[in-house]
Parts: structure tokens; sequence; C-alpha cells
């Protein structure tokens, strides 16, 4: 018995296998692929990031086919992203939590006459409605594809949550504000999701994160939001009255 475990370790060896962090071997071949992946849609976003219109355009409609045809291809289960009920009301404390802390902040800009609110709830929706689903692309990304990729190929599972992280904040970069926030909920987010494995509770959080963060900075402190080249040539008069933050299609 134990010359047959000495021969099946020799022969994962033999063929490149390899532990992820979570624990099932994963062939050279397969990690290959997956670093493929992971380079192939996080380039596409980059570029969506960095490039100007009208080709961001072109771009982003690019980068939307070619991550879901790679989630197409690679496809496991809902379940897998995150996309679950288990877990659901253990974890909606994160969304508690962060809902806790935007109260703070609102009362704290208020105070400092730096809160930005649009005039009722009818204009308060229209502004972040779209938004807050966009929080939920990003959380669904960042999570869903990034995390659960870097774990079949990373040894350790914070290490793959510091990966992701790492990559989420890349992508908010030269933003200040945003990319310094986006390093540490991109972090704190992953590691409570290989905890609780439901995605739900972090794209409210993100939500209403994202949409404080929007009303207490100034936008001529983190123009609106942007990144990337949107930061770069971002300009406060053509803002001043559009709190509307998309850092991926408004550059």
């Amino acid at each position: 018995m134990a010359r047959r475990a000495c021969g099946s370790i020799g022969g994962m060896e033999q063929h490149g296998a390899s532990v992820p962090a979570q624990g099932k071997p994963v062939s050279t071949q397969s990690k290959r692929r997956v670093w493929a992946e992971i380079g192939i849609a996080y380039g596409l976003i980059m570029a969506v990031v960095w490039t100007p219109r009208p080709v961001q355009r072109v771009l982003w409609v690019a980068a939307a086919v070619g991550i879901a045809v790679i989630l197409w291809r690679s496809f496991g289960s809902w379940k897998a992203m995150g996309l679950q009920a288990a877990n659901f009301v253990r974890s909606l404390w994160i969304a508690g939590a962060a809902l806790a802390l935007s109260v703070a902040a609102v009362l704290i800009a208020a105070r400092m006459h730096t809160l930005l609110l649009p005039e009722g709830p009818f204009n308060f929706v229209g502004t972040y409605f779209a938004y807050a689903i966009w929080t939920g692309v990003q959380q669904f990304l960042l999570q869903g594809f990034f995390l659960l990729r870097l774990e079949r190929v990373m040894p350790k599972a914070w290490q793959a949550a510091l990966v992701a992280a790492v990559l989420f904040c890349a992508a908010h970069v030269p933003n200040p504000v945003l990319t310094p926030i986006t390093l540490i909920w991109g972090f704190a987010a992953c590691l409570l999701f290989l905890r609780y494995r439901n995605l739900y509770p972090l794209m409210i959080a993100h939500a209403i994160l994202g949409i404080a963060v929007a009303m207490t900075i100034p936008g001529p402190v983190d123009h609106n939001m942007r990144v990337g080249l949107g930061y770069l040539t971002y300009r406060q008069h053509m803002y001043r009255h559009s709190p509307r933050p998309h850092p991926l299609t408004q550059p």
C-alpha cells in the first residue's frame, strides 16, 4: 500500500501536477490555461481603462464578450462562484458593517460640508442605480472570476486573495483615493469570500461603500471616481453636477 502511494506521488510529479490553495492537484497544462485566462481577461480590462474614446467603447464590448466566453468555456457552477443562498444570512453582517461605516462617513462629510446628495429619492436612485449594478459586476469579476482561478494555481488561499486584491487595486490606478481603498477592500472581501463562499453580501457592501465614497469625497479630489486614463483627462467643469462614478465607461 505504501508502495502504491509512493508510485502515485511520483506519477503526479512526472505529470507536473501541483497542489493549489483548495487542495486539488492541478496539472501544469491546466495551470497554464488558468494563467492564460487571467492574463487575457485582465489585459482586456486594463485596455479599457487606459484607452481613450471612441476606441474604448469597442474594447469595452470586446472585454465583456471575451470574459463571457472564458466563463462559458470553463464554467463550473453558480454555487462555486458564490451565487448561492448558503451562508447568505450568516454573512449579511458584512453589508451591515459597510452600512455602519458609510453612515459614519456621511455624518463626517456633512459636518465638513463636503457631502453631495442628489435632490430627492428618485434622483438618488437615478444617480446611483447603474453604479450599484456595476459594483456587483466588479465583485463578481474579483471573486467569481479572478480569485477562483488564482485559488487553483496559488499554494495558499490567502496568497490568492492578496494577488486578486492587488489586481483589483491596480485597475484603479492612479486614483489616490480609490487605489488604497480597493486594495484594502479587495483583500478583505476575498478573505470573506473564502470563508463564506457567498457573493451577495459582498456585492451589497461594495455598492454601499462605493456610493458613500461618491457622496463624501469631493469630485476634484477623486475626479468623480475615475481611474486610468479617465482620471488623467478629468475636467472638473464637465462633471461638476454629475456625481455618477463609472470608472470603466467614462475615461
